[in-house]
């Protein structure tokens, strides 16, 4: 199936991701009702179904509107979310109608139960905010080993998986990858091109997973270049894996 997935800028640095097909949209983590209105008009859709990664207001905030103006069915994670009719916890695959099948995705460590959605059939990847381009989320309501394991699971996922980020947070996290590994040449070329995209004001994402694995740092915890750049920045010698993945977060927290 093939489906392109539409990013939708909202608030400051948000995207709403959305799908179309035969006059049916689907939307993501729609934090901004007016914005998703506006496109549904634009476009002559009716909006059929909702899906949400994680509680935070500027990926829930448009629910209630959005519910009220369109009877979508939605679909979210438990956390006390209003407006969402189906929860969901991990593990389901989920009948997505016109856009296929989605398998849902624990993915704790930004908040207690947030979730992904992969399509596997149009090989897409909507994953809020626990992996980003180059980087990855706070660690708010989660511990840094759910993190890890967390994205450790979206970086099983096949390499032509394209990863749906929900913020344009790449220049700032390439940043940061290029001061925890800077003989990484894979982080040297995603910068110039993502420079030239926010240029245009074109978004960097969505971003091949393949690719993704090159350079962000968080998925890197076995790099022996990266943990002996650790090792220079905070005197202490870590061990691949999770050690390397929360002293990184702790790192990037005060970059």
């Amino acid at each position: 199936m093939s489906l392109h997935p539409i990013p939708l800028p909202a608030f400051q640095d948000n995207y709403i991701w959305c799908l179309e097909h035969n006059g049916q949209a689907l939307v993501v983590d729609p934090g901004d009702p007016e914005v998703v209105s506006a496109w549904l008009t634009k476009r002559r859709l009716q909006l059929a179904t909702i899906l949400v990664t994680h509680h935070h207001p500027d990926h829930t905030a448009g629910l209630p509107a959005l519910r009220q103006q369109y009877q979508p069915q939605i679909h979210g994670p438990d956390e006390n979310i209003q407006g969402v009719q189906h929860l969901l916890f991990g593990g389901e695959a989920l009948n997505l109608g016109a856009f296929g099948q989605a398998h849902v995705m624990a993915i704790p460590g930004h908040t207690r139960a947030h979730i992904a959605y992969y399509l596997p059939e149009a090989a897409l990847l909507f994953c809020g905010d626990t992996l980003f381009s180059a980087g990855c989320g706070r660690l708010f309501e989660g511990t840094p080993t759910q993190m890890y394991q967390s994205l450790k699971s979206i970086a099983a996922l096949p390499d032509r998986t394209q990863v749906c980020c929900t913020h344009e947070y790449t220049e700032a996290n390439l940043r940061f990858a290029l001061a925890a590994e800077p003989g990484n040449a894979a982080i040297t070329e995603r910068s110039i091109e993502v420079a030239a995209l926010r240029a245009q004001q074109r978004p960097s994402l969505p971003v091949m997973l393949a690719r993704e694995r090159t350079y962000n740092p968080f998925l890197r915890c076995d790099s022996p270049a990266l943990i002996a750049r650790l090792e220079r920045e905070t005197g202490v010698r870590t061990a691949p894996g999770l050690p390397t993945f929360t002293a990184l977060r702790a790192w990037k927290d005060r970059f």
